[in-house]
């Protein structure tokens, strides 16, 4: 079940106890996991070592979270406290920033790939010696593109097209 959490997910709070270290230790194994599964590095996530309010309970300090941040190539960190509510939406709103310019990063890479038109002759191919098609559109002329006009205005002159926003959410493992 966490596999299919990792593999659907799209950023990750990484939170251990600052009270246990056993805690730490399993975060570590499961980072190792999120990467495996999502087969990149560049993951968005940030580290949380919670439980800052427990000062008399605390077995790990704020430079042991921040040696792994620099370890992880300066992940995010954050000590927070959930029943004080400590840092608690700045942890929150920064692996929601990753997650947005991950995805605006993938729209620009998509966006600047070249699409090859049905009907066109690829790279050492010309037309003499290019293959005749046999399928359902081999019989018709290869489709024109249309002429671009301004961002947003569609070529039969009617109200602007708006583009559907894609919904982020967030799984806490």
């Amino acid at each position: 079940m966490r596999e299919l959490y990792i593999k659907s997910g799209k950023g990750f709070l990484l939170v251990y106890s600052v009270t246990d270290e056993s805690s730490l230790e399993e975060l570590l194994a499961l980072r190792e996991q999120v990467l495996r599964i999502k087969d990149a590095t560049n993951v968005p996530m940030v580290l949380i070592g919670n439980k800052c309010d427990l000062v008399d309970e605390r077995v790990l300090k704020p430079e042991d979270g921040i040696s792994i941040s620099e370890k992880w190539g300066r992940v995010p960190f954050y000590e927070t406290s959930a029943m004080h509510k400590t840092n608690v939406d700045e942890a929150f709103v920064d692996v929601v920033r990753q997650i947005m310019r991950n995805e605006t990063l993938e729209s620009q890479k998509q966006a600047s790939t070249p699409a090859t038109p049905i009907g066109a002759v690829s790279a050492g191919t010309s037309p003499t010696n290019a293959k005749p098609s046999s399928g359902p559109l081999s019989n018709k002329a290869p489709v024109q593109p249309k002429p671009l006009g301004k961002v947003g205005a569609s070529s039969s002159g009617s109200a602007p097209i708006k583009k559907k926003k894609k919904k982020t959410s967030c799984t806490i493992l």
